[in-house]
């Protein structure tokens, strides 16, 4: 079915405007954004499709959850009625930031859809937020930047979400351009475009299909140790803004003075944002095998000083070691499951995917879910959507 018809079966009328709006991979620069460092994304071709109109009524928003099989009604003038939980939390969310940033959205019909698997850490919560932000935009003629919408949609998840993400996810699901990588400076926003250009390896993600629910309470724990730290260290080096400013000598002088998990989780964002910068390098110069080298420190990172991993995600880590195809491996997203990002050598992808995903049924009778994925554009519109 198109998305056109489900909009037509569930309102009774043609929508005016379809737009995709892509996950993300993010090679490599986990939990860096929050703390204004560099991250290394990329949008995918992997998407919330959504089709809208104008409401029938300025006050009335109607939106139907084609997954869920979900119909959410809310009135425009009661935008501080938080709803209690899932997918409407991000729509009201929205909404409500974007008339915090001046813009007059009027009631609306919206049907959404997605290929994007939850959970995954390839963040379908940016894509909501940031396709519905985009589209009515769009369709009220409201005027904001893709910037202004990037701020609204991460207001949208720390205010009625509650998740302190940094901007990232939402960046790049708006700023994406097919075929380039996104080295983003969190702080100033500043960005540079470049090709992904990896020769004869190819990127595959595995997929975990698990969730633990430790994700998003321990995110905010995360951002507060690092709060921590920079709190204490300021107190020596008042210049420092953020841990984007610190680098290890600093960190290493005053260790004794911090709890031993404050240390590790700052010791990791100063070193990953270091890696970040080598990656960009190794890139550059085609130098496969020392991307891949830098991957597995990242894991290696996230797993004793961030501790975000957790143990299907080690297995997978683990199994690419000792198999010469493979030059890297890593945990990709927030963490407590989701995804691994692989660098595998093209002509032996189909004997990895086979391979891991037998040695992964063994062990936890878990299907392993693996795929490629295309580096594709930002938010757009397109014509109709099949789905």
């Amino acid at each position: 079915m198109t998305i056109t018809k489900a909009f037509e079966e569930q309102f009774g009328e043609l929508p005016q405007l379809q737009i995709q709006a892509p996950g993300r991979i993010n090679l490599i620069g986990e939990h860096t954004d929050y703390n204004e460092g560099f991250v290394l994304p990329a949008s995918i071709d992997k998407y919330i499709s959504f089709a809208i109109n104008k409401g029938s009524r300025d006050d009335l928003a109607r939106v139907y959850s084609i997954d869920k099989k979900e119909l959410y009604e809310f009135k425009l003038t009661q935008l501080d009625a938080i709803p209690s939980g899932g997918w409407r939390n991000y729509i009201i969310g929205v909404v409500a930031e974007m008339e915090k940033a001046g813009a007059k959205v009027k009631g609306f019909d919206c049907v959404f859809t997605g290929n994007l698997p939850q959970g995954a850490g390839l963040s379908s919560s940016a894509a909501l937020e940031c396709g519905l932000s985009y589209g009515l935009n769009e369709i009220f003629a409201l005027g904001l930047s893709r910037l202004e919408l990037v701020k609204c949609s991460q207001k949208a998840e720390h205010n009625y979400v509650g998740v302190k993400c940094g901007i990232m996810d939402q960046f790049t699901s708006m700023m994406g351009q097919e075929n380039k990588v996104i080295r983003l400076d969190c702080r100033s926003l500043d960005y540079e475009y470049f090709p992904l250009e990896l020769g004869d390896f190819t990127i595959v993600l595995c997929n975990t299909n698990i969730a633990h629910e430790l994700a998003s309470s321990e995110y905010n724990v995360r951002r507060a140790q690092c709060e921590e730290g920079v709190a204490l260290l300021q107190k020596y080096y008042p210049e420092i803004k953020s841990l984007r400013d610190v680098d290890i000598n600093m960190l290493q002088a005053h260790k004794s003075e911090m709890e031993d998990v404050i240390y590790r989780r700052c010791k990791y964002i100063v070193e990953e944002n270091l890696r970040v910068l080598a990656f960009c390098d190794a890139l550059n110069n085609a130098d496969f095998e020392s991307a891949g080298a830098l991957l597995y420190q990242a894991h290696e990172g996230m797993r004793t000083e961030y501790e975000i991993s957790c143990k299907e995600l080690d297995f997978l880590v683990e199994f690419t070691k000792d198999k010469d195809f493979v030059v890297g491996s890593r945990l990709m997203g927030g963490g407590f499951g989701g995804c691994t990002i692989n660098l595998v050598k093209q002509k032996d992808t189909a004997q990895f995917i086979e391979e891991i995903s037998k040695v992964y049924l063994k062990e936890f009778d878990i299907q392993l879910g693996c795929y490629h994925v295309n580096i594709g554009s930002g938010v757009k519109s397109v014509t109709d959507i099949e789905y």
